[in-house]
């Protein structure tokens, strides 16, 4: 029984992780129409820079997060109009395989500027927290963190869609684009937005990757299937749902290692994934941004 409560509080901590990922892509299909394959590689990017900003100054690993999110924020941005702006009334197909050009190069840079090596935000190891009252659990004071500054960011989402202007303004756009074009709603305004939101989740879910393991050059890669299938789970373009599904294949992908080896987790996020588009194309909940 503890091993199965351990294990779902592993699930937890990469379901959150999952989640910062998956809103990310929710939100860029929602606005963009298209699935943005170099999302994974935005994590890895985001946490590097994070590495250096504290490596810079000597900081603590926690403010590798503000520092990823500004940063990736800003390379999102400009990204999007240095490549993505110029072909964005193509066809979406051609976007898709941009992004995943665009995911190679930026890989690329990072081993170019890290080196392919691991490399981790602090040195030595954290010990966890030993809960005799709960039958020996242990649980790691950065996976707390972790949960609870991905609580706080999911609700900070959700109150910039639901109170501010731009928010609803992004919301209208992902319901129906022509009419709020219509209705003067300023697209390249939101779609900026759309990139500051979507680059500095995918800078956190990448700075919480590298503390709760290393930080190596395919993280963010070997990140992405799980991310698009807690967004395929939750609903494609919705980011409420993008939250469900982080939590079931986080969930899910841990306790799987009750019956498989470690090794195949990621098979168990594809399965879901085939799964969920063969019974349910549109996900666990319908509806918009």
């Amino acid at each position: 029984m503890n091993e199965i409560v351990q294990l779902l509080i592993y699930g937890v901590v990469l379901g959150s992780i999952l989640t910062m990922g998956a809103i990310g892509v929710s939100m860029i299909f929602g606005i963009l129409r298209f699935a943005h394959f170099a999302h994974g590689d935005f994590m890895t990017l985001g946490a590097y820079i994070g590495l250096a900003f504290i490596s810079a100054f000597g900081l603590s690993p926690w403010w590798a997060l503000p520092s990823g999110m500004i940063g990736m924020a800003a390379v999102a941005v400009l990204i999007d109009k240095v490549l993505y702006q110029r072909i964005r009334r193509t066809q979406p197909v051609i976007l898709l395989i941009s992004s995943f050009g665009m995911a190679l190069v930026i890989r690329a840079a990072v081993q170019l500027i890290w080196g392919s090596d691991n490399q981790s935000y602090a040195k030595g190891i954290q010990f966890p927290w030993r809960l005799d009252i709960l039958g020996g659990l242990r649980i790691k004071p950065d996976h707390v963190w972790i949960v609870l500054i991905a609580f706080a960011l999911v609700v900070a989402v959700h109150l910039f869609l639901t109170r501010t202007k731009m928010g609803k303004a992004m919301r209208a756009m992902s319901d129906n684009m022509d009419l709020a074009l219509i209705t003067g709603i300023p697209a390249e305004r939101v779609i900026t937005w759309t990139w500051v939101i979507g680059g500095g989740l995918a800078a956190a879910a990448g700075v919480f990757l590298g503390i709760d393991t290393r930080l190596y050059p395919v993280m963010g890669w070997t990140a992405l299937l799980p991310v698009f299938a807690a967004a395929i789970l939750g609903g494609i373009g919705r980011p409420y749902g993008a939250i469900a599904g982080g939590m079931v294949i986080g969930i899910a992908m841990e306790m799987s290692t009750l019956v498989i080896p470690a090794a195949y987790k990621p098979a168990v996020a594809f399965a879901i994934m085939v799964v969920m588009l063969v019974v349910r194309p549109q996900g666990l909940f319908k509806g918009t941004l």
